[in-house]
């Protein structure tokens, strides 16, 4: 097994022990819903210090149920993951291609050498 493959394996036991954990150890249980996202956990904790506080703006556009909000979210998730696939792609396949052609470059480049020395040789 090469260090590359030990290292993508430690990676990927990291990652699925950071998901899996916080559901074992019953992180959350307490509340009422335990995993719910940064900003809903800052609003809760403003409206406890301050019930008074007035937000400075309101949100452009405000989903109609949790659901459609997570879809957004997951939406929004994918197109970021695909944009960042895509170009980290083009720059492997473009990376590949430079040396590919550095490659037939030098192999031209002693294929002409050799040829020419055959023929003074003569």
């Amino acid at each position: 097994m090469s260090r590359n493959t030990k290292i993508n394996l430690v990676l990927l036991l990291a990652v699925a022990a950071l998901a899996v954990l916080p559901l074992v150890l019953g992180l959350g249980d307490h509340k009422k819903e335990p995993f719910t996202g940064a900003d809903a956990e800052a609003e809760t904790a403003i409206t406890e210090l301050k019930p008074d506080y007035e937000p400075w703006f309101s949100p452009l556009y405000e989903p109609p149920s949790g659901e459609i909000e997570s879809a957004l979210f997951s939406l929004q998730a994918a197109l970021g993951a695909g944009v960042l696939a895509y170009y980290f792609g083009l720059r492997r396949g473009r990376r590949q291609g430079e040396q590919r052609v550095l490659e037939r470059q030098a192999g031209e480049a002693l294929t002409g050498a050799a040829g020419t020395s055959a023929a003074e040789q003569d």
